[in-house]
């Protein structure tokens, strides 16, 4: 049961997550024309946002506990906020600096953080067969640790996603797997990709229990996350949740997105942020006095987690083979 303190709460950290990605993109192409390069900048490489997918890691990550282990995809931000990795060392990371997460070696797609046992990955639907592997440490353990894969709809066409299926539903593994359905892989429309309209039902192949979450409403997110994790503790096994979300960006930044049409318009009117302080304010859980101040908190955290990241010496050339294991 979701209780008035927990949605207000669900408020913040999607708050907190969107401010985040809103300076993350404003500082990403700021040095970057005026001819656009890629790989100029402070932040040079790729960076994929999450704008308007908060309410999936704000639902999931409220019923985890520190020790509870997240596999995420390239899109990782929003999950690693709500996981509790630290945003200095994230936003150092992602800014390529020694103070990062992974001393600058990783960029923001691949994030590690040992002591939130969180971890992402640029490959698609890599994440998946690792989740496995983690809930099966925790089963051999005797812990009640769950682990949770999360990837993109496009990635559940990947040999892996079935292969980790198979594998944790015969195992009965406390393991959940979370597909976002933003309804596009990079470019590709879902319904060009795949006949299966509600890819929850792929769950049923292999015998674990699976729903699809429409709505995108951080709420019914939670409830339905509740119900898996718990099973998973007691030693129910696997279960599949399908939640369909919206990317209100592009795949990447610099993305013209000219392949969405009229549905990048729709997108828009589907912002989950500002339709929750809505409800919240209707409810009287908020006004948008106390919403305008928790706004200006969370931007006052994101700004002093980039300035760290500024600050933060960038790696020496001398350390380029140090924490590399292979």
């Amino acid at each position: 049961m979701v209780d008035n303190d927990m949605r207000v709460d669900f408020y913040r950290q999607m708050a907190r997550i969107r401010a985040y990605e809103a300076a993350l993109q404003a500082n990403y192409h700021a040095d970057k024309a005026p001819q656009w390069d890629i790989g100029a900048g402070l932040i040079p490489g790729e960076m994929h946002l999450a704008a308007g997918q908060e309410p999936v890691a704000v639902g999931l990550c409220a019923n985890l506990v520190q020790d509870d282990a997240i596999t995420g995809p390239h899109r990782p931000h929003h999950l690693a906020l709500a996981k509790g990795v630290d945003m200095n060392k994230m936003t150092a990371e992602i800014y390529g600096r020694d103070g990062g997460l992974c001393h600058g070696k990783g960029g923001h797609m691949h994030l590690f953080d040992p002591d939130q046992h969180f971890s992402c990955s640029g490959i698609i639907g890599q994440g998946m067969p690792v989740a496995v592997g983690q809930a099966m440490a925790f089963s051999r353990r005797g812990t009640d640790n769950v682990a949770v894969a999360v990837a993109g709809e496009g990635a559940a066409n990947q040999g892996a996603f079935h292969e980790a299926m198979n594998l944790a539903a015969m195992w009965k593994l406390p393991v959940i797997f979370i597909i976002e359905d933003n309804d596009w892989a990079i470019s590709v429309a879902r319904d060009t990709a795949t006949p299966v309209k509600d890819g929850s039902l792929r769950g049923t192949a292999y015998g674990m229990p699976s729903q699809r979450v429409e709505g995108n409403d951080v709420e019914m997110i939670y409830e339905a996350c509740k119900t898996a994790v718990e099973r998973a503790r007691a030693g129910g096994g696997p279960t599949l949740l399908e939640i369909h979300t919206v990317r209100l960006w592009g795949h990447f930044e610099g993305d013209a997105q000219a392949y969405r049409g009229e549905e990048l318009n729709e997108a828009a009117e589907r912002d989950p942020l500002p339709a929750y302080e809505k409800r919240l304010i209707s409810a009287g859980l908020l006004s948008e006095e106390s919403a305008a101040e928790i706004r200006a908190e969370v931007e006052a955290e994101v700004q002093a987690a980039i300035e760290f990241a500024k600050a933060s010496p960038e790696p020496k050339p001398a350390d380029a083979y140090l924490h590399v294991f292979a």
